[in-house]
């Protein structure tokens, strides 16, 4: 595997995994890409570690099961104080339901184990680009970072019977407010840009999620978070996110 210099350059990445083999594994694997790995073995203290502006991280590597305190509670609490920290979750193979839960604690992805160090290292480049920490401010230029950071946020915009106004990361309709992820305001703005065309399940993952080579990747991250926002939308507008079988999903609003 080569390594991401570049653009991982000693970014700090937080590792809370209780595995002392997939621990030590985990950040050998992010060290040897550049980037400057922290660890906790319990759910508490990687609260603590994260949440520390002495030692605040670019990103957060979240295993489910944990000592003291759990992946998802981690995940909550640090998205309630920390809304643009990217959080990727470890889950065990086939737990749909600890998917659907992460997601809806705030997690960003997740990856399955037992997963592979290209897969592990893609989501962890990909979430980090999205976030803009995945810039070297040493190396990049003016013009890569004004592509990088936001100029504001987007006008509200419409979503069935839903205003979304991403300022406040939020949907509202008739006095009903829903908190909304950056995930969640995202996938909303690009159905609502591409109304009526197929979007792939590759598409969604390239523009999305940022993956930059999204054949090499296996995931259900685009289902699973459909699945909750349509959940959160409601069966009237949830439903206007239509699946094309075999071939991705469509807007039809």
């Amino acid at each position: 595997m080569e390594r991401q210099h570049e653009e991982s350059s000693q970014l700090p990445v937080l590792v809370i995994e209780d595995e002392e083999a997939i621990l030590r594994g985990l950040c050998d694997v992010l060290a040897f890409q550049g980037y400057a790995p922290s660890s906790a073995g319990r759910g508490d203290l990687g609260l603590e570690l994260a949440l520390d502006p002495d030692h605040e991280p670019a990103l957060v590597v979240l295993d489910v099961m944990l000592p003291g305190l759990s992946g998802f509670d981690v995940c909550e609490r640090l998205r309630g104080k920390k809304p643009a920290l990217p959080i990727l979750m470890l889950t065990a193979r086939g737990s749909e339901e600890d998917i659907l839960r992460g997601f809806r604690c705030g997690a960003d992805d997740y990856v399955t184990k037992p997963f592979s160090v290209s897969e592990l290292v893609a989501r962890v480049e990909a979430l980090l680009r999205r976030s803009g920490a995945g810039l070297d401010s040493a190396t990049a230029s003016d013009g890569d970072r004004a592509a990088r950071e936001p100029s504001g946020d987007p006008a509200p915009f419409d979503f069935g019977h839903w205003q979304i106004v991403p300022s406040e990361r939020a949907a509202q309709c008739a006095g009903e407010v829903l908190e909304l992820t950056s995930r969640d305001l995202e996938l909303l703005a690009f159905f609502v840009r591409e109304r009526g065309r197929i979007l792939s399940r590759r598409r969604l993952l390239s523009e999305v999620w940022d993956y930059p080579d999204p054949e090499r990747i296996e995931t259900r991250s685009v289902d699973m978070h459909i699945a909750k926002l349509r959940k959160k939308l409601g069966p009237r507008d949830g439903a206007l996110i239509e699946t094309i079988r075999g071939e991705g999903y469509r807007f039809r609003g």
